[in-house]
C-alpha cells in the first residue's frame, strides 16, 4: 500500500524536533502556514499535526497554536505518575510521614506479635475482611461524618485498589463516567484501563460546574461521576453543602452512581457532611490509610451500599482474595488506641504549617489550593510553558509535576502541582526557592 504522501513530512517535522532543531517551546507554522508551505490541503495539514501529537511531541493550545513538546522530560509525568528518583527533592508525589512513626510501627508490631490471635493472621481472611476489622473501620468513618454499618464496608488493599474494584464491580466497557476536567491520576489510570469513556467537568469557583454537569446527563448516558468533594487533588477545593446537595439532585435525577474520593479529606476542619450521607442508595465512598498513617500499610477501605457489597466483594476475590490480615489487625488497632485520630490530627498541623511555608518562599506568584492541603498549584502565565519549568527544575533536582497527569479534557493548562508533603521542611524551603526563581525567570523570557 503507498505510503500517504503527507507522512514524509511528519517524519521530517518528528525528525527536526528528536533532533533538537526545533527546540522544545518553538511554535510551529499554523495550519494554513503550514497547509500553504508544503502545498496541502488544510484538513492535511491538520493530520499531520494530529500524528506529532499523538506521537507526544507537540501539543495544539486553543488560542494560541501548536508548540514542541519538551521530550526529556521524566517519565512521571505522563499519567503513570509516579514518585522521583532517591537523588531528586520529590515535590511531585505526596507521602506525608511524621517523626516517630517507624517506632510506633515498631511497638505494633511487637503488640501484634504477643496477641492470642496471630496464628490466624496468617490464614485467608474474609474477602472483604474480618468484622471485627470491618467494624473499627466504620468507626474511624464516624470521623469523616460517615455513619455506616461494618456490613457495608469492605477493606482493601489501599484506595487505589477500591477505586479500581467499584469501577469493576459497577460498571462496563465503553460506560461514561463524569469526572472533573482536573483530577487524580490514579483514576483515569484505572478508568482507562477498564476502557470507560472520562467526559470532563470544567471547574467553577470551588467545585465543578454543575450546569455543564446536568447538561452532559441530559445528552449522554451517564453511568457514574467521580468526584472529591473534599480537598480536591490538584485544586484543593471543598464543596459547600448546598454544591454537594445540588450534585446529588442531578445524580438521583439521572440514576448516575457517586463514585466519592475521601483520600484527602481528614485535612480539611469540620468540612459539610460527604456525599455517602447525602445519597446513600448510590454513593460509594472510597478512602485509605497511606495519606493519614503510611503509604506503605496499602490499607483502604470502601463503604457501599448493602445491595452492591457481595459484587465488590467479588471483585475483591478475583483481584488479591482478600486484604493482608497483618496490615488490617495493624490499621484496626489503631484505630481503636486512638493513633489514627493523634496521626490526622498532627498532620493537619503539619500540612498547615507547609502551606504557610509555601506562601512565605513563593510569594507573589499566583496560587490556589487550600490552607490545610499537602498541595498547591502554580496557574503560570501565557507566555510559560509548563513543560520547559519542569524540566529546568528537573535539572536542578527537583521533581514537580504539570497539569498534564491530572487532565481530563484535550485542553492541558500550563500550571505546575506541588505536593508539599514528602520532604523535610528545610529542604522544602529550598526547593520552593528554586521553584519561584525558575518560573521567575521563566515569566522574564
Amino acid at each position: 500500500m503507498p505510503q500517504a504522501r503527507y507522512k514524509p513530512l511528519v517524519d521530517r517535522l518528528a525528525e527536526d524536533i528528536r533532533a533538537g532543531r526545533l527546540p522544545p517551546g518553538t511554535r510551529l507554522p499554523t495550519h494554513r502556514q503550514l497547509a500553504a508551505r508544503e502545498g496541502l490541503a488544510l484538513v492535511t495539514a491538520t493530520r499531520v499535526y494530529a500524528e506529532l501529537e499523538a506521537m507526544g511531541l507537540v501539543s495544539g493550545e486553543q488560542g494560541r497554536g501548536t508548540f514542541v513538546k519538551e521530550t526529556a522530560l521524566y517519565a512521571g509525568q505522563g499519567i503513570d505518575l509516579h514518585s522521583a528518583a532517591a537523588d531528586m527533592v520529590d515535590l511531585s508525589f505526596n507521602y506525608p510521614s511524621l517523626p516517630g512513626q517507624a517506632e510506633l510501627l515498631r511497638a505494633a508490631l511487637r503488640q501484634l506479635a504477643a496477641s492470642g490471635d496471630l496464628e490466624a493472621l496468617l490464614r485467608y481472611q474474609p474477602h472483604a475482611g474480618r468484622m471485627h476489622d470491618r467494624a473499627m473501620v466504620a468507626r474511624h468513618l464516624l470521623r469523616r461524618g460517615l455513619s455506616v454499618p461494618p456490613e457495608q464496608v469492605l477493606l482493601v488493599d489501599g484506595a487505589q485498589h477500591g477505586l479500581a474494584i467499584t469501577l469493576m464491580a459497577l460498571l462496563q466497557p465503553g460506560d461514561v463516567v463524569a469526572v472533573d476536567a482536573l483530577t487524580y491520576p490514579g483514576f483515569r489510570l484505572v478508568a482507562q484501563t477498564q476502557h470507560l469513556e472520562l467526559a470532563p467537568i470544567p471547574a467553577a469557583g470551588a467545585g465543578p460546574d454543575l450546569d455543564a454537569f446536568e447538561k452532559l446527563c441530559q445528552q449522554r448516558t451517564v453511568r457514574a461521576v467521580y468526584t472529591m468533594p473534599t480537598l480536591n487533588n490538584p485544586l484543593g477545593w471543598v464543596m459547600d453543602v448546598p454544591r454537594r446537595q445540588a450534585l446529588v439532585a442531578i445524580a438521583r435525577k439521572h440514576g448516575v452512581i457517586i463514585i466519592e474520593d475521601g483520600a484527602y479529606s481528614f485535612l480539611a476542619q469540620d468540612p459539610p457532611p460527604p456525599l455517602a450521607m447525602l445519597a446513600p442508595e448510590c454513593t460509594v465512598y472510597v478512602s485509605g490509610f497511606s495519606k493519614n498513617v503510611a503509604a506503605g500499610l496499602r490499607v483502604g477501605c470502601v463503604a457501599a451500599p448493602l445491595p452492591w457489597v457481595a459484587k465488590m466483594e467479588r471483585v475483591i476475590r478475583a483481584t488479591i482474595w482478600n486484604t493482608p490480615g497483618v496490615m488490617t489487625a495493624l490499621v484496626s488497632n489503631w484505630v481503636d488506641d486512638g493513633t489514627v485520630a493523634r496521626l490526622e490530627e498532627e498532620k493537619r498541623r503539619d500540612a498547615r504549617q507547609r502551606q504557610q511555608l509555601a506562601a512565605e518562599v513563593l510569594g507573589p506568584l499566583p496560587r490556589v489550593g487550600h490552607p490545610g492541603s499537602y498541595f498547591v498549584w502554580l496557574p503560570l502565565a501565557d507566555e510559560v510553558r509548563a513543560d520547559r519549568v519542569a524540566m529546568a527544575l528537573e535539572r536542578q533536582r527537583v521533581s514537580v509535576s504539570t497539569a498534564q497527569p491530572f487532565a481530563t479534557s484535550t485542553h492541558v493548562p500550563h500550571a505546575i502541582r506541588l505536593a508539599l508533603g514528602s520532604v523535610a521542611p528545610d529542604a522544602l524551603r529550598l526547593a520552593l526557592g528554586k521553584v519561584r526563581q525558575t518560573i521567575e525567570q521563566h515569566t522574564d523570557c
